[in-house]
């Protein structure tokens, strides 16, 4: 599938609302997790929106921002039920580490992952640093890529 890259400026109307709602549909309803699933990293200026349509449906979602001075960011990272174990997350998450090191090739990458995932976030280099944590009621382990 193809991957578009864009600003928030960008995103026309019927993409950012399919977006959005895949998003809420995923992490906050399917997780059961009611948190404020919209923030300002959203809208930031150098945040790119990594995303797959098959027409108006999100198939797959990161979002690639920067976090501080040190690192870019990967979040947000989401592969609807019916493509997940498709491979379709990989490509996603090469998608975005590519992302990343386009826009901010001095920085390492990180990623708040969900622990389930370590694994997963592993098969592409990231390490866990610091301890696990609960965010939302959800288990995560923050990892980095070193560029």
């Amino acid at each position: 599938m193809a991957f578009k890259s864009e600003p928030f400026s960008a995103l026309d109307p019927q993409t950012l609302f399919a977006i959005m709602r895949k998003r809420v549909d995923v992490f906050v309803v399917e997780q059961a997790c009611p948190y404020p699933e919209l923030d300002d990293v959203d809208i930031a200026r150098a945040t790119r929106h990594l995303y797959s349509l098959d027409g108006l449906t999100v198939n797959a979602y990161a979002r690639c921002y920067e976090k501080d001075a040190q690192y870019s960011a990967i979040g947000r990272v989401l592969v609807t039920q019916s493509q997940r174990s498709s491979g379709l997350g990989k490509e996603l998450v090469s998608q975005a580490i590519a992302c990343c090191k386009t826009q901010w090739p001095t920085r390492d990458i990180y990623i708040g992952a969900q622990t389930y995932l370590l694994n997963f976030y592993r098969s592409f280099g990231f390490e866990c640093v610091g301890n696990e944590y609960l965010e939302d009621g959800i288990a995560h382990q923050d990892m980095i890529l070193k560029l």
